[in-house]
């Protein structure tokens, strides 16, 4: 078994962790202040999203020195301390690393910049004018086209995303070669290992508008893996967003030495129209959920493995967007809690979700810092969508609902700084941080605490096959865990209507594991379930 098959990881989104300094931007320091609270949750690493050189175009998924930390963030001093003082306690730190693009200030493309005979020219995407104009119809995640024209050469560079995010050219020996270098240099100092950002993306062909899984996608990592995470007790995990089960199988089979597993997001989009982009709407339908959920479950099995996550710092809160958070917000947060961390594969906890933070609803559009929200915003305000309607979208699948700063307390800017944070705290802080959780036995936190101890004790929990029952329920989630004869069931009501339960498997004899409403004992000639109630027991 791999350490990270029963570990739980735990995301920290630096910014908005904890500002050691007062200048509103969380930072290193800031962490490792805070390690004696992760360590009493129970998590075993920390993702961490970019703490390197950057110019913050996208809040450092542009890095301009990989070797280099953000002055903001504190120094490379400050992250060898990090580094050690997490392994005291038994965390590892895995670090979030962009090698699909730098920034347009990183020295590569800088030399690049310097024309068609710069040795580094060729570690980016360059192509000549099409007609006068972009060589083709590729569109950046971000709005608008996917290609810049450098005014100086005449030439088109790629950027599929912002245009200061210029794409790398892994067809480059040379520049796989420096990647591989780089990684090496971080992984010698011990860390756990590394979150690759929208790795699936890194074999494209850029001429037959192709991004996503390239012909030369898995030779890629398969050199990457040999290169650097080739006899390492480390974690990998790919940010996929085209994922299906087969090609998650290629990504982290055992046998071929690619990735640990895969974030796939299928489970995320159903709130979205087909066919659309995240920003057009559509009502969950928990069928449909429990439907890919199954099926990732299934189909992985023991030929690969999942990621168990409902929110990161590129998602909404968890509790605004698939429980409610306001009546049943606790009870809500904790029922959605069960029912992931009960799946096989390894849960992701992002910051702030353990003590069920939610949304930030804004009131106007300076209100928001989320490039990738102020370019839809501009973008559809052209094309004649009402602002009202832009302004709600926004509040429902924004990035910057994610990046709020972590409520530690009922003080001034809830703990997280002495100064004024670069984004507004939540109002609701008074009452939703993580003093007050502490304080309370029946809160959030202890619920997220005990599925991480009974993670690390209970091997079904890791290793047993997935059943799901009532399939055709439009609000119960019942599924079955079984592992060398012993077999847990995990029911929940995902509605704020109570549901009736029937099930021929429970009887007295159940035995009570986890319960979000104080039950301590079932039946098999039914049970009714209070709005968002969820509990697991052994049979």
């Amino acid at each position: 078994m791999k350490w990270w098959q029963n570990a739980v990881i735990y995301q920290i989104y630096p910014r908005s962790f904890q500002d050691s300094n007062g200048d509103g931007i969380g930072d290193i320091q800031g962490i490792i202040s805070r390690l004696d609270y992760l360590e009493e949750l129970g998590v075993d690493a920390i993702w961490l999203s970019p703490v390197y050189q950057s110019p913050n175009d996208d809040n450092g998924y542009d890095i301009s020195d990989y070797q280099a930390i953000h002055p903001e963030y504190g120094t490379m001093e400050d992250m060898d301390e990090l580094i050690e003082e997490a392994k005291k306690r038994s965390i590892r730190i895995v670090m979030d690393l962009v090698v699909n693009h730098t920034s347009d200030e990183h020295n590569w493309f800088v030399e690049a910049k310097k024309g068609k005979e710069n040795p580094y020219r060729d570690y980016y995407v360059w192509r000549d004018p099409v007609d006068g104009k972009e060589p083709n119809d590729l569109g950046s995640t971000f709005g608008g086209s996917a290609w810049e024209l450098d005014e100086a050469s005449g030439q088109y560079y790629l950027h599929l995303f912002s245009k200061k995010q210029p794409d790398l050219n892994w067809e480059n020996e040379q520049m796989r070669s420096d990647i591989y270098e780089m990684m090496n240099y971080w992984l010698d100092k011990g860390i756990g290992g590394f979150r690759m950002d929208v790795i699936d993306l890194i074999g494209k062909k850029p001429d037959e508008e192709i991004t996503a899984d390239g012909p030369k996608l898995h030779d890629y990592l398969k050199e990457l893996h040999d290169n650097t995470l080739k006899g390492r007790d480390v974690m990998t995990v790919g940010e996929t967003w085209s994922a299906t089960p087969e090609t998650a199988k290629l990504y982290s089979h055992p046998d071929r030495n690619e990735l640990s597993m895969v974030f796939q997001f299928e489970h995320m989009m159903l709130d979205e129209q087909p066919g659309k982009t995240k920003w057009d709407l559509k009502a969950l339908d928990l069928q449909e959920w429990k439907e890919v959920l199954t099926k990732w479950q299934v189909e992985l099995k023991d030929d690969g493995w999942n990621s168990l996550f409902l929110n990161n710092h590129d998602t909404p809160r968890a509790v605004s967007r698939f429980g409610n958070d306001t009546e049943f917000r606790e009870k809500s947060a904790k029922c959605l809690a069960i029912v992931s961390h009960m799946m096989k594969g390894t849960p992701y906890i992002f910051q702030g979700e353990e003590i069920g933070m939610t949304n930030r609803k804004v009131k106007s559009i300076d209100e928001v810092d989320d490039i990738e929200s102020i370019n839809m915003y501009t973008e559809r305000l052209e094309e004649g969508y009402p602002e009202e309607e832009l302004l709600h979208v926004i509040n429902v699948k924004g990035r910057d609902n994610a990046r709020t700063p972590v409520q530690w307390s009922a003080e001034e800017q809830a703990g997280f700084t002495e100064g004024t944070p670069w984004l507004p705290v939540q109002p609701n802080y008074k009452e939703i941080n993580i003093e007050n959780a502490l304080e309370n036995a029946e809160s959030v936190f202890y619920t997220y605490q005990r599925l991480i101890e009974l993670r690390k004790n209970n091997p079904i929990m890791v290793w047993g096959d997935f059943e799901l029952l009532m399939a055709d329920h439009p609000s119960l989630f019942v599924y079955k865990r079984s592992y060398e004869g012993e077999t847990w069931l995990v029911c929940a009501n995902i509605s704020e209507e109570p549901e009736r339960l029937l099930l021929n498997e429970l009887s007295l004899k159940s035995k009570m594991i986890i319960s979000n409403a104080k039950r301590t004992t079932v039946t098999s000639d039914g049970l009714v379930l209070s709005p968002y109630e969820a509990f697991v027991v052994k049979l």
